[in-house]
């Protein structure tokens, strides 16, 4: 494809197969390429980043701006000498599970998260009781007028499912993690296991974004709104899985208004039947869609 598509559908990029389109979108060949970009940017283009649009939602109405879409762009996995892998933003999280069971390293918790890296940083991912900033030793920025810097893991604070410390005009490109060391069998079995309660508990083969809302303290976001009666609930398009609560998947051709709405409703129901506020795990973006 041509370097820069303007007017362009981003449905198609996102795990919901929702979203508008947007004004301009651009794929790095490679981090030099993305570095030469961003110098000529102008300072007033808005920027917004896509790696695999697992955990977000875009609005009808579309992104005004620029997108930069790095998903299988910045690639890139390095081995290092002090036990280190550097890890591109753009690399896919099972893409990594296999390269560090290749290694006999132990990602095998990121076995079945589908974002990328890039993703996975931004919002300290993990599952089955881990988190990626466990590994992180430090992180490589770009900042909008292409320069790059590494600052160490000490500089941010991760907590669950959100990272402080990354500047507003800065995006990570890359991670350096260490994993444990372990015999590949052992690691096989983990990835095994997990990839196996995944299909178990999620509905994995409908258009969704994972889980939308974050686990409140001691509890679980599912089990709330499954006990205020909402499985299985539908705005549109839209509808509360019935396999797990957490989910909304794309039933009927949604739109994202219909996503939105949804998830307002469960915040307002979860809150008046059982007194918790249910924080959304999930990005929303861009604008609403012009009536007439």
């Amino acid at each position: 494809m041509k370097k820069i598509e303007k007017n362009h559908k981003l449905a198609p990029y996102t795990s919901w197969k929702i979203g508008g389109v947007v004004d301009r979108f651009y794929i790095p060949r490679n981090l030099d390429d993305l570095q030469k970009f961003l110098q000529g940017l102008s300072e007033n283009e808005s920027v917004t980043w896509l790696g695999a649009a697992t955990n977000v939602l875009i609005r009808d109405g579309g992104i005004r701006g620029t997108v930069i879409y790095v998903k299988g762009k910045l690639n890139h996995i390095e081995n290092l000498e002090n036990g280190a892998l550097r890890v591109e933003a753009g690399v896919g999280c099972s893409r990594l599970v296999r390269y560090a069971l290749n290694l006999g390293k132990d990602a095998a918790f990121l076995a079945g998260i589908p974002g990328t890296i890039g993703g996975a940083l931004a919002m300290n991912a993990g599952a089955f009781g881990d988190q990626i900033w466990n590994h992180v030793v430090s992180v490589e920025l770009i900042d909008r007028k292409g320069q790059i810097t590494i600052r160490p893991a000490k500089d941010f604070i991760a907590n669950y499912r959100h990272v402080s410390g990354i500047g507003e005009d800065e995006w990570i490109v890359a991670g350096f993690l260490k994993f444990a060391d372990k015999e590949p069998d052992y690691i096989k079995e983990r990835i095994k296991q997990l990839l196996h309660k995944r299909a178990e508990k999620h509905p994995l083969q409908e258009p969704s974004c994972g889980s939308v809302f974050r686990n409140p303290l001691n509890d679980f976001a599912a089990r709330l709104i499954e006990v205020s009666g909402l499985k299985g609930k539908r705005i549109g398009g839209a509808q509360v899985s019935a396999k797990h609560a957490n989910f909304i998947i794309n039933e009927n051709n949604a739109k994202a208004s219909d996503v939105e709405a949804l998830i307002q409703y469960i915040i307002e129901q979860v809150e008046k039947k059982t007194g918790v506020r249910l924080v959304p795990e999930v990005h929303i973006v861009g604008e609403y869609e012009k009536s007439g």
